[in-house]
């Protein structure tokens, strides 16, 4: 049986012949009756012909493709691109003894539009980012356990923050598979707590594991100031790395709890940290000769295109500070998890903050995502996380 169509205005199939993985509204002629949001839907060019199958949903990106080719979207369509998924991670190393966190799906990056699952473990957080996703999350969560060879007991399906609300799809976050078992899982080594519950995201920002490992490198002898810190990554990584002393700075009293435990876990009685909560900007103003590494990692200043002014001035902002603070030969990694904001926009921020520091500033790496957030390249919009590693003079 076919699925109900949706026909493309005349010219506008082109992005799809190109695999681009999204349908714009704008491009939409005719939707068939009865089409609902979060249905499996054909989409056909202007004359009929057949160009690929994905989810609808209302809104500016009115189609998620799935696949170019006429296939059923069941139960072997997810346990196939899962286990792809899966040999993916496998191939490059990244499950191992002392590694049992990593991203098995990435969306676009893994041809599953509006999907992430995070691996912590035996528990996979799933999170859908799209109605078509969260009405097959049952069929999702079975072929999970059914692919993993047993690595997986649990499933949590985490979707009431990133699901429109405009689909008044009322997400329950719970567990469809399993149960809580532990919330202790070990990257590179380094244990850490995951609040998958309560949590930002998944639990944990799995996608700054090189970086850590990176930041690790560079933390010898190093008075380390780990700036948004939420749960300590860069600060556990630092104390490893022989930091002489490791500053965790949050907001949020829940992240600072949560970094102080996962130090403890690491580093127990280890008088090397300590964390504060409090405004970055207001601690930043206090700091003066302290620091010779500063990470800054703050959440996305901009999660839409329309607070891109206000989130590039506040990259600019947040960096002339600690250009303005950090010691000579410092190490600054600064950060943009927005995908709103470009690799060069981002860039531009940050230059623009150096030369107003008048420091002489030197690109060190120039920073991106991991492996296991993967980005197509039919679909380049994937690629979100902007890194710079900088020596200020």
């Amino acid at each position: 049986m076919d699925y109900k169509k949706i026909i493309l205005k005349k010219g506008k199939e082109e992005s799809l012949r190109r695999f681009h993985p999204w349908v714009f509204s704008g491009a939409v002629a005719h939707i068939d009756d009865g089409v609902e949001e979060g249905d499996v839907v054909d989409i056909c060019s202007n004359d009929g012909k057949f160009l690929a199958v994905g989810h609808y949903q209302i809104g500016s990106i009115a189609v998620r493709i799935l696949d170019f080719s006429t296939r059923r979207i069941d139960k072997k369509f997810f346990e196939e691109r899962l286990r792809k998924a899966l040999s993916l991670r496998e191939s490059i190393g990244l499950i191992r003894p002392d590694n049992n966190a990593f991203r098995l799906v990435h969306g676009e990056g893994d041809f599953l539009p509006g999907l992430v699952i995070d691996i912590y473990g035996g528990t996979a957080v799933v999170q859908a980012h799209s109605p078509g996703m969260h009405f097959a999350r049952d069929i999702i969560a079975s072929a999970l356990i059914d692919v993993s060879g047993g690595m997986l007991r649990n499933v949590y399906y985490k979707s009431e923050t990133t699901l429109p609300y405009k689909a008044e799809l009322d997400p329950q976050n719970d567990y469809i598979i399993g149960g809580y078992e532990t919330n202790i899982a070990v990257e590179n080594g380094l244990k850490f707590r995951v609040d998958w519950l309560r949590g930002q995201k998944t639990g944990f920002f799995v996608d700054q594991r090189d970086n850590r490992l990176l930041l690790e490198r560079y933390s010898t002898g190093r008075s380390v100031l780990n700036m948004f810190c939420y749960t300590g990554g860069f600060s556990f990584y630092a104390m490893r790395g022989g930091a002489k002393l490791v500053h965790s700075v949050d907001s949020s009293a829940k992240a600072i709890q949560l970094t102080k435990e996962n130090v403890e876990l690491n580093f127990p009685g280890d008088k090397r940290h300590e964390a504060f909560e409090d405004d970055a900007f207001k601690f930043l103003n206090g700091i003066d000769g302290r620091y010779d590494l500063i990470v800054l990692d703050p959440p996305a200043f901009a999660k839409h295109k329309s607070a891109l002014k206000n989130a590039l001035m506040g990259y600019r902002k947040i960096n002339a500070k600690a250009f303005d603070k950090i010691l000579p030969g410092g190490i600054l990694f600064t950060f943009s998890c927005s995908q709103a904001v470009s690799k060069e926009q981002f860039r531009l921020a940050v230059f623009s903050a150096a030369a107003q520091s008048g420091r002489r500033v030197r690109i060190l790496h120039q920073l991106t995502q991991p492996a296991d957030h993967p980005v197509s390249i039919y679909h380049p919009e994937g690629e979100y996380l902007k890194g710079l590693v900088l020596y200020v003079e």
